[in-house]
């Protein structure tokens, strides 16, 4: 399996291992897919790919329904994405991924986890070089599905050439400029439960002592703690199983 599916996947039921958080999550993404395309998903493209991410998650339907009808509200707050990073303890540069209506409570609330645990935070664009971000697409496996043909027919639409098979369904991983043109494809040939997403993969894993690793892990939950606060990415290499 390739780097990024690894890293995902070690880092996932760390990430996600809330359900109420992954729903909070969600909900927010639901409410900027339907102020910027509206609230019907055979129209909204982003929409519909973040639905077939809910229901990944498991999101009940009446959640959904619902996250769809409080952003159709008149005074439903607009959610901007933000992103902040810096080095926390030992060195290990830290990524956070934020929706927020008020950028000013966020930043406020990210720098004073960075503060508690000796951290520094950076202007953005700082650890660009650490982490390589991506867009990534899970769907469907249709059967007799030649990966190898696939990938030759997508690879111009900015797919990869790394690619992860799990029980039935693929992911594969492509420039983020690349989102509605992939998106695009998989749908008008015929793949299913096309959900995509957007991430941030660390290009250089830094191996850490247990007792590190307690310190780093500490600080993620804090921050994610936070209600805007999507996803939290760190460098620091995935404890083996």
């Amino acid at each position: 399996m390739g780097r990024a599916f690894e890293y995902r996947k070690a880092t996932k039921l760390k990430r996600w291992g809330h359900m109420a958080k992954t729903f909070t999550r969600l909900g927010k993404q639901i409410a900027i897919a339907v102020k910027a395309g509206g609230p019907e998903p055979e129209n909204n493209p982003s929409l519909r790919s973040i639905i077939a991410v809910c229901k990944r998650e498991n999101m009940p339907k009446d959640n959904i329904e619902r996250a769809i009808k409080n952003a159709m509200g008149k005074d439903q707050s607009d959610y901007k994405t933000m992103t902040y990073e810096g080095y926390g303890p030992h060195g290990i540069a830290i990524f956070v991924d934020t929706l927020t209506d008020n950028p000013t409570r966020t930043v406020a609330d990210v720098r004073s986890v960075f503060n508690k645990f000796s951290g520094n935070m950076g202007t953005m664009g700082s650890l660009a070089f650490l982490f390589d971000h991506k867009c990534v697409f899970t769907f469907k496996k249709k059967a007799d599905m030649d990966m190898d043909e696939f990938i030759l027919d997508v690879i111009d639409l900015g797919v990869e050439d790394e690619y992860d098979e799990e029980d039935d369904t693929i992911t594969i991983y492509g420039e983020p400029t690349s989102y509605a043109q992939i998106q695009k494809y998989l749908e008008e040939n015929g793949y299913e439960d096309v959900g995509g997403e957007f991430t941030y993969i660390p290009n250089d894993l830094k191996d850490v002592t247990p007792e590190q690793r307690e310190t780093i892990n500490k600080m993620v939950e804090r921050l994610e703690e936070f209600d805007d606060v999507q996803t939290v990415y760190t460098n620091m290499k995935p404890e083996e199983e």
